[in-house]
């Protein structure tokens, strides 16, 4: 990147106790379903109560999040507003269908629909903040946080002096058993503790929001750089992550934190075998869905977790990759200032 950009703040509503106070991640137990829920807020600081009692949940964690960053970052009103998600809200989806059935499509309430539509809580964010400046939602499976990164680094490349870029995702019971049908989750009950050592198909679900606001003035975290891969084979991750880190101009030796995506799905955690073998055996590493479940925009919360553990000042430098069910393929680079 000819401009530098600088992670000068974040904001995580996650599984863990993210959102405020001092992160310490923890291994959530599981008593039902091979399901890591978020631990909301309370959002009456952030949302007047008469909006609060007619939003959905993920408008409310997607809103309360990107508000939170920006009040961590001293700066109310962004240069853009750019997001990602994999599904939007299901909440809302699902209540409207449930509506045209039950009422055969007459008297339908449209809030659901209008809740529902992907660039929601981008819209919502914009009005509160009185933002008028470039507005996107990206709805690209595992890719939809990447290529909201993406258009953020171009946004600042082009002249945006900072954009609130986020990624957000919720589960309910009935998308969690439609995905359950197609092995997106293991079948027995599996601990978070115990999923890296599983050796079963299947990933524990999960869903969240983050959001950063990147921008040029100098911060305590440099996002050096990123890189998407579309299903590629073994041979194609370790060449282009060799090539990724030649261009950014970082040795492998000088990585000292290698945030990891890995799900515990014995049929795709080869690929963090073969992105491990390409870096030093002492490196350190994290296995961030331990703690956020897998879900289409989790790649947002590896990322918060890389840059929580480079201001803590325990690593300079953090390699984060990250498959979503071994076809989207992503490369994060991130260095202490």
């Amino acid at each position: 990147m000819e401009i530098k950009c600088y992670i000068q703040a974040s904001a995580a509503i996650s599984p863990q106790q993210s959102f405020e106070g001092s992160y310490e991640p923890q291994f959530l137990p599981l008593t039902e379903r091979n399901l890591l829920r978020v631990q909301e807020p309370g959002y009456a600081g952030f949302i007047p109560p008469n909006s609060l009692r007619r939003m959905s949940r993920l408008l409310k964690m997607g809103l309360t999040t990107a508000l939170q960053c920006l009040r961590n970052a001293n700066s109310p009103v962004p240069g853009a507003i750019i997001t990602g998600t994999g599904r939007g809200s299901l909440q809302d989806t699902e209540k409207f269908l449930h509506d045209i059935r039950t009422y055969e499509e007459t008297a339908l309430n449209p809030t659901p629909f209008i809740q529902s539509t992907y660039n929601s809580v981008n819209g919502l964010i914009a009005l509160q903040q009185q933002c008028t400046d470039y507005n996107n939602t990206f709805v690209h499976r595992g890719f939809s946080f990447e290529h909201a990164l993406l258009d953020s680094l171009l946004q600042i490349q082009e002249g945006a002096e900072s954009v609130l870029t986020g990624g957000f995702d919720e589960m309910t019971i009935e998308h969690f058993f439609i995905k359950s049908r197609i092995g997106y989750w293991k079948s027995v009950l599996t601990q978070p503790a115990e999923m890296l050592a599983s050796g079963t198909p299947g990933a524990i679900a999960g869903e969240g929001a983050t959001f950063f606001l990147i921008g040029t003035n100098p911060a305590a975290v440099e996002l050096k750089g990123m890189q998407m891969l579309y299903k590629p084979d073994a041979a194609q991750v370790t060449e282009s992550l060799t090539q990724f880190l030649v261009k950014h101009g970082v040795e492998s030796e000088a990585i000292d934190l290698f945030v990891s995506g890995r799900s515990g799905d014995v049929r795709f955690d080869h690929f963090y075998d073969i992105a491990e073998g390409s870096l030093p055996a002492s490196i350190a590493k994290v296995h961030f869905k331990q703690f956020c479940g897998e879900y289409d925009t989790a790649a947002a919360f590896g990322m918060w977790t890389a840059t929580q553990e480079l201001l803590s000042g325990r690593h300079k430098t953090a390699l984060l990759y990250n498959h979503f069910y071994g076809e989207q393929h992503t490369f994060i680079l991130l260095k202490q200032h």
